[in-house]
C-alpha cells in the first residue's frame, strides 16, 4: 500500500453552467491508492477513476485526501441548526438524488467488495455526522407485488459537508452483499442483496431515492472540544467515524476546535480490507496527539491466545487505558455487524471484573451519563 505525503487547498471549479462544486486540489504529480494512480495534469486538474466530460466536472475526493492545513467548507449555515435535521424525506416521498462517484476501497485479496460512493443531493437533504440515509433500490417488492422494495439503511461516511466540502454530497461505504450455496460453494445470485448490488453497480449520473437523513444515537457531541472519543467499528461500521475524523483533522470550522483524544480501533479480515486506510494514516501522522489507530486483522494477527485478533482482543489489550478514559468521561461508539456486540461486551465484562467492578453497574452509568453509542445491523 501506497502512502502519499501532499497539501490541499480548496477552489471553486464550475460545474455545467448553473452551480460550482468546491474541490480539493492536490499539490503532487503522482498520487497512488493500492493499485490504483492520479497524474495531475495542472494544478486544477485532479484525474479519478471516473471519466468526466469537457463541459461536466464531477469531483469525488479521493479517499486518501487528508493533509495540512485543514480545508474550507461552505455552507457555513449548516452550524447554525440547534437539532439535528430528521427524516426530511419520508419513504413514500423520497428525494431523487444522483450517483457521483462509485470506487472500489478494498484490494485483491479482500474477502468480498466494498465500495464508496458519493451521492449528490443539491443540498436538499441536510445531515450531522453519525446520522444514516435510507435508499430505496429500484423495483419491487417481492414480497408485495406493485410496491418498491424496503428502505435500507446506510450510515453515512462524510461530514455534513461532504466529500466535496460544500454541501451537497454525502458518501456511503457499502459492502455487496453476496451469497454462496452451501452445498456447491458457488454463488447464488437469486440471493444477492438488491441495494448493495444496484448501489455498487452504480455508475455516475444515475438516479438514487433516498430517505432520511436518521439517527441521533451516533451523533458526536461537541459540548467539549476536548473531549475524548474512543471509535470501535468493523468492516463498513468505520462509515460514521470517518464522518467523525474528517470533522476532527482535515475541515476547517470555525465553531468546532478539536482538541482533545480521537482513538479509533478498526476490524477487518486481512490488510487488503483495510478501509480509508490512507487518510487515518495521515492524521495518526499529522495529529499524533491527538489521533491514536489501532488495526485488528483477524485473518492476519494473532491475540495474546494465539487465535484470531477481533477488536475485542484490542480492546482488552488497551483495557486499563480504556477503562480510565471512561471513568474521566470519554464517549465510546460502536458500529458494525450485531455479532461484534456479545464478544465485546465479554471482554468488558471480564476486563471490569478483573478490575473488581461491576459491568452492569458501570454500562448503566455509562449509558445514564450518554457516553454509550451503539448501531449495529
Amino acid at each position: 500500500m501506497a502512502h502519499s505525503a501532499f497539501s490541499q487547498v480548496a477552489v471553486v471549479v464550475p460545474l455545467n453552467s448553473d452551480s460550482s462544486l468546491r474541490r480539493s486540489v492536490l499539490k503532487a504529480h503522482n498520487i497512488r491508492f493500492r493499485d490504483k494512480s492520479w497524474v495531475s495534469i495542472s494544478p486544477f486538474d485532479l484525474k479519478t477513476k471516473n471519466v468526466q466530460s469537457r463541459n461536466q466536472c464531477v469531483v469525488c475526493m479521493s479517499v486518501q485526501q487528508a493533509s495540512k492545513p485543514k480545508v474550507a467548507v461552505s455552507p457555513l449555515a449548516l452550524e447554525d441548526a440547534k437539532e439535528p435535521p430528521l427524516n426530511l424525506y419520508k419513504p413514500k416521498e423520497p428525494y431523487t438524488a444522483t450517483i457521483v462517484s462509485v470506487e472500489r476501497l478494498v484490494g485483491p485479496k479482500a474477502p468480498g467488495e466494498t465500495c464508496h460512493i458519493v451521492i449528490d443531493h443539491g443540498g436538499n437533504v441536510p445531515y450531522w455526522e453519525g446520522q444514516s440515509y435510507g435508499v430505496i433500490p429500484p423495483g419491487e417488492n417481492p414480497k408485495k407485488p406493485g410496491t418498491p422494495h424496503n428502505v435500507r439503511l446506510y450510515s453515512i461516511a462524510s461530514t455534513r459537508y461532504g466529500d466535496s466540502f460544500d454541501g451537497r454530497t454525502a458518501s456511503l461505504c457499502v459492502r455487496r452483499a453476496i451469497y454462496y450455496d452451501s452445498d456447491t460453494g458457488k454463488e447464488d445470485p437469486s440471493k444477492k442483496g438488491v441495494c448493495s448490488n444496484f448501489l455498487c453497480d452504480s455508475k455516475p449520473g444515475d438516479k438514487i431515492k433516498i430517505t432520511g437523513p436518521s439517527g441521533k444515537i451516533m451523533l458526536l457531541p461537541e459540548d467539549d472540544p476536548k473531549a475524548t472519543h474512543i471509535m470501535i467499528g468493523t468492516g463498513t461500521g468505520v462509515a460514521p467515524f470517518r464522518g467523525y475524523l474528517r470533522r476532527m483533522f482535515m475541515e476547517s470550522v470555525p465553531t468546532f476546535k478539536f482538541g482533545g483524544l480521537a482513538w479509533l480501533f478498526l476490524g477487518v479480515a486481512n490488510t487488503d480490507s483495510l478501509l480509508y486506510d490512507d487518510e487515518f494514516s495521515k492524521y495518526l501522522q499529522d495529529y499524533p496527539g491527538y489521533f491514536r489507530y489501532d488495526r485488528a486483522l483477524s485473518r492476519e494477527q494473532k491475540n495474546k491466545s494465539g487465535g484470531k485478533m477481533y477488536v475485542q482482543d484490542k480492546i482488552e489489550e488497551y483495557s486499563d487505558e480504556i477503562f480510565k478514559l471512561l471513568d474521566g468521561g470519554a464517549h465510546i461508539y460502536f458500529c458494525g455487524l450485531r455479532g461484534m456486540m456479545p464478544g465485546i461486551q465479554d471482554t468488558l465484562k471480564r476486563v471490569a471484573e478483573q478490575r473488581g467492578e461491576s459491568w452492569e453497574e458501570k454500562l448503566s452509568l455509562l449509558k445514564k451519563n450518554k457516553q454509550w453509542h451503539v448501531e449495529v445491523y
